[in-house]
């Protein structure tokens, strides 16, 4: 028995603005059920990747399937109504003149009866059933969002495609509107494609990621694994702050501060950068000008002075001087660590969280 076709399918799509790329050979496969978010820095491409598949955008090169079945190439296109494809935006996009019901009901065909029932049944899910007659100025951002989730799922979509549709809600409506949106998501069994620029977004809704850079997907996988298995030193920084540190080869290692790096792979003489999140970094304190002997985990220790300490809520960011070259290394630590400037610290690396890439040149 053959396994079933991905509900959505991308081979190789290319759009070019004024002889430029920008979107440039991207491939997605995404499941029923599944959702996929597309993750970038604005300008990369993933708004036109989304506009593509909708139809409201005609590739340059490649195809898009749906169940297995072309929909749209350079020659042939099925018409965006007849894609079976659920859209929400950032802005909602609600008409203003029609009431809730009317907008949700908006896509909708067959009796009166069984529409009503539909804008009833998916209301009622989004929490919003009472506010059925009501108008769209009469509604708060977020029931907004709810009311626009609803109609975007009333035609029973097999694909739901997502552009940035929770950035206009503030910060603690927004994670429960995620999660609700996601739940009823599932529940439809929709292929979900979600754009956005936010990392903490991505790992919190998907269930893959594709990492996008200049029109290109430079990563893809599971979020564990987009996170701990960086596959250069932008993709680390994109979800958080760094540390970097550089040194030559030779031999396969790497001699800094910090003690020998593994660096196979990389020929004598290139230059590779270490690259370490705030997390990782271990502090400790100075003792008579002498620091905490060398691990196996941790490396060998080097000293510095504090900078600036600050609280950050659930933790402290403390920026540190280092001795040996002037430059400054961020460690976060949990709960309230904050030592005065000039205070003498000694930082290790955890050698399991560390990234060493070789620098590009």
């Amino acid at each position: 028995m053959e396994p079933a076709p991905p509900r959505l399918e991308i081979r190789n799509l290319v759009r070019r603005f004024g002889g430029q790329a920008v979107v440039d050979h991207v491939s997605l496969r995404v499941m029923p059920g599944q959702v996929t978010c597309l993750l970038g820095p604005s300008g990369c491409g993933k708004s036109t990747t989304l506009r593509m598949i909708a139809g409201v955008e005609m590739q340059d090169e490649g195809e898009i399937y749906v169940d297995g079945q072309l929909i749209c190439d350079t020659v042939f296109r099925v018409p965006p109504e007849r894609r079976a494809i659920g859209l929400m935006f950032q802005d909602f996009a609600l008409f203003p003149h029609l009431s809730v019901a009317e907008n949700v009901s908006f896509g909708l065909k067959g009796p009166k009866e069984a529409r009503r029932a539909r804008v009833e049944e998916l209301l009622e899910r989004v929490g919003m059933v009472r506010f059925i007659d009501g108008y769209p100025h009469e509604l708060s951002g977020g029931e907004q969002q709810r009311v626009a989730l609803a109609r975007a799922l009333a035609p029973r979509p097999r694909i739901m495609l997502m552009d940035e549709p929770f950035s206009g809600l503030d910060n603690r409506l927004r994670d429960d509107i995620r999660d609700q949106t996601l739940e009823i998501l599932k529940q439809e069994d929709a292929a979900v494609l979600l754009v956005t620029h936010e990392p903490d977004e991505a790992m919190r809704m998907a269930d893959e990621i594709a990492l996008m850079r200049a029109g290109r997907i430079v990563q893809q996988g599971a979020p564990y694994n987009i996170y701990n298995a960086p596959v250069d030193r932008q993709a680390v920084a994109f979800f958080s702050d760094i540390n970097v540190i550089r040194g030559e080869v030779q031999g396969a290692l790497t001699n800094t501060p910090f003690g020998q790096f593994l660096a196979p792979g990389v020929p004598d003489g290139h230059e590779v950068e270490i690259v370490i999140r705030p997390q990782h970094l271990k502090i400790d304190f100075d003792r008579g000008g002498k620091g905490p002997l060398p691990t196996v985990q941790d490396g060998v220790a080097a000293r510095g002075e504090v900078v600036r300490a600050r609280f950050m809520g659930s933790e402290s960011l403390v920026e540190i001087r280092m001795d040996y070259d002037g430059s400054v290394l961020k460690a976060t630590v949990p709960n309230v660590f904050l030592p005065a400037v000039g205070k003498p610290l000694w930082l290790m690396f955890r050698r399991d969280r560390c990234f060493v890439f070789p620098v590009k040149g």
